[in-house]
């Protein structure tokens, strides 16, 4: 994998600003160029190796000097102000260049020291950077952009379930579909705010629809007859903004007024190139309702564009479910349908307009960008132009053979030595995406690990709540009950419990899914679940199978043979909250090759192997939307700690450690007391002898409540 990406860094004052580079990977190790190697002698500026101590993760898009990057990050695990910031032009660069690090850093390696210290604990090397060797260079580089083992499995749901959506209409090309639970025999019965969604396929790639559905700019105009007017009230994280829509009310009916929406959009990207946007109405102290405007309320709505026909067409699906708050339309619930329907037919202009412009769009696309400026304040101008304002770039071929020589951290792939030189733009790549620049303006951005302070009075009143606690005589503290906070209840009728899930719902890869990727219908589980913990505390709750009075430990000081397999989500907030499943295996570990490699493994082995099935049974679309039906490499999206006992292999999850998977906690959130959760853990399997894969266990959870989490003693 080679190409021109963006270094990010900050200089003195605390701005950021971007300096173009050439970054070439090749045999996990990665190389910066200050210009582009021509016949590949050239000495790289600096060069790292890729190992398992490195994580990358998505950031989403962010606004730096005018200019809107796809930021991805690279950090040392065992420092993580040990990292490398980088850019990139576009999402599908990006998540080229995620899916090839992530490919480096994952390489199995072996592993001489088989005992029973979790790697993370370990004293790995560091980040390296060094001169490579000329015998290291090879003239052809690995082609780090075709699938790997890891990343081959087609795109589709790894769960069976029912579709929740019925067609009901086609029109202007549309099919017109609405969830099953809002229809009848009769066809007549609709509630107050159907959901809803208009299905069609575009004549465009999936990258140029998300851009068009992501900008707030004129070309708006040109297929959005609902649209008058957006803003970003807030740019939250890369991934999660605040919006502000105004519509039209021509489109309405006669005598209703106009209608806004304050909206929380959320995007991610998937591995197969399909885009997600979902939107859901919030509060805002900062956009609060406008004169001769009544602000809807949409439930839940958004876009997934998937990319079929090799990429050249994508099916896109828009959903909606939103109140319009006027009260003639609770009475006459058709009117409501009638009017929904028609915001979906944005669809249908959207296709027109992408079909007309067949074969020059994305041309067209990025002049009409270049012509949009953006003003960054004054203060900010005048900071980056004296930043600037140092000479020089040319470096000694003795000083360069002596920085290569030594050995540094991460931070060192950024040196000072070119800090004000910069490869000059293409004239036709100078602006690209200043329209987006404009939705991103740092008038509106702010920091994603902000997180609002308690005032004096509400602390009071904390403090009291806690006084009174104990005058009564009770606190909520935690007994040492671990592994049995969570009741089981097997019918999955009681509010806030757990039971084991259906094995047949999900499919793995099959014994012959190396020559056919087919994946079959589970047949059963390795372990049996026994236990479920549902709790809070103000910090990160470690190793909780390693704690007095666990299951886990009751049967360990019982001399008992069985042993214990742990997965504990860590959700991060003003509160964190953990949800700890309990798995127990009966039958001896060594029984069990695949399993007993991964329990005695490193942190690489399993960071590449740990997969999770997730599904939404009972839920809105919104969240059956972002937390889909797919398999996914846990330990490749997110941090995970592995700590490993005498008889137990627990996996401490930090939700927190991707912004993407935030933006899927806080959708999930406010939906939680309504939701069944379902899901199934395996280790992946990637060779014959393997194959096929065998689940390690399931869970169902039922209607999770947080105010019934149980309080973990400080």
């Amino acid at each position: 994998m080679e190409g021109w990406l963006y270094l990010i860094r900050s200089n003195r004052l605390g701005l950021q600003y971007s300096r173009k580079r050439y970054f070439v990977l090749r045999d996990c190790c990665l190389k910066r160029y200050k210009a582009l190697p021509v016949n590949g002698e050239e000495v790289p500026m600096r060069s790292a190796t890729i190992d398992s101590c490195i994580r990358v993760t998505d950031d989403g898009r962010e606004c730096i000097q005018q200019k809107v990057f796809f930021i991805f990050n690279l950090y040392n695990t065992l420092n993580h102000s040990d990292q490398l910031k980088l850019g990139a032009g576009s999402p599908e660069e990006a998540a080229r260049w995620i899916r090839a690090l992530q490919d480096a850093a994952t390489v199995e390696r072996p592993n001489p020291m088989m005992n029973f210290v979790s790697c993370s604990k370990r004293r790995w090397p560091c980040f390296r950077i060094c001169i490579p060797s000329r015998k290291y260079e090879h003239k052809s580089s690995i082609d780090w952009t075709s699938c790997s083992s890891i990343h081959t499995e087609a795109m589709t749901s790894d769960v069976i379930a029912p579709s929740p959506w019925k067609i009901f209409g086609c029109q202007n090309g549309l099919r017109i579909f609405t969830e099953s639970k809002d229809w009848d025999s009769g066809r007549r019965h609709w509630d107050g705010h159907p959901a809803i969604m208009a299905v069609c396929v575009v004549d465009g790639t999936s990258e140029a629809i998300f851009r068009t559905l992501m900008s707030h700019g004129p070309m708006r105009s040109e297929w959005d007859f609902c649209y008058y007017h957006g803003s970003v009230v807030e740019h939250l994280d890369g991934h999660n903004d605040i919006i502000h829509e105004q519509l039209y009310n021509d489109w309405f009916p006669w005598g209703m007024k106009r209608r806004d929406l304050l909206l929380r959009r959320y995007w991610r990207r998937e591995d197969d190139g399909t885009y997600v946007i979902l939107y859901h109405s919030v509060f805002h102290k900062k956009c609060r309702p406008q004169k001769g405007y009544v602000r809807a309320c949409l439930k839940s709505g958004g876009y997934v564009i998937s990319p079929i026909n090799q990429g050249k067409l994508s099916l896109v699906k828009h959903m909606l479910s939103i109140d319009w708050k006027l009260w003639k339309l609770y009475l006459q619930p058709s009117c409501a349908r009638a009017i929904t329907i028609c915001m979906l037919e944005r669809v249908a202009a959207l296709r027109e307009m992408f079909r007309s412009k067949t074969g020059k769009f994305s041309l067209e696309y990025s002049s009409r960008e270049q012509m949009r400026d953006m003003a960054l304040p004054l203060s900010e101008e005048e900071h980056i132009k004296k930043e600037i304002r140092v000479p020089g770039d040319n470096i000694p071929e003795e000083e360069a053979k002596r920085l290569h020589s030594q050995t540094t951290s991460l931070m060192e792939m950024q040196d000072a030595s070119d800090e004000f030189f910069d490869v000059p733009e293409p004239p036709h790549y100078e602006q690209l995406e200043n329209e987006w620049s404009c939705e991103l303006s740092p008038v509106h951005q702010s920091s994603s690990k902000y997180q609002p302070k308690l005032s004096s009075a509400a602390c009071l009143a904390k403090k009291l709540h806690g006084l009174a606690a104990q005058k009564k005589g009770y606190v909520d503290f935690l007994p040492c009950c671990y592994g049995a906070t969570l009741e089981n209840d097997p019918s999955c009728s009681l509010p806030c419990s757990w039971t084991s899930g259906d094995p047949s719902s999900y499919l793995v890869r099959g014994e012959n899914y190396l020559q056919d990727h087919q994946k079959i219908e589970a047949t059963g589980t390795m372990m049996q679940m026994v236990g479920a913990d549902w709790l809070r505390s103000n910090k990160r709750e470690d190793d909780l199978a390693g704690r007095p009075g666990c299951i886990v430990k009751r049967y360990a000081e019982c001399g008992d043979p069985e042993f214990f397999f742990v997965v504990n989500m860590q959700v991060p907030g003003s509160t964190t909250h953990n949800l700890a499943l309990y798995y127990m295996l009966k039958t001896p570990l060594e029984e069990h090759p695949l399993l007993h490699r991964f329990v005695n493994g490193d942190d690489a082995f399993r960071n590449s192997r740990f997969k999770l099935i997730p599904y939404i049974s009972k839920g809105s679309w919104i969240v059956k939307q972002s937390v889909g039906k797919k398999a996914c490499l846990v330990g490749q999206a997110l941090e995970i700690n592995y700590f490993r006992g005498k008889n137990y292999l627990e996996l401490d999850i930090d939700v927190g450690s991707s912004t993407v998977a935030r933006g899927v906690v806080s959708l999930v959130n406010g939906y939680l007391n309504n939701l069944v959760i379902e899901m199934a853990f395996l280790v992946q399997g990637n060779s014959p002898e393997e194959l096929p894969e065998c689940l390690l266990g399931t869970c169902r959870l039922n209607h999770l409540d947080v105010q019934k989490s149980v309080q973990v003693e400080p």
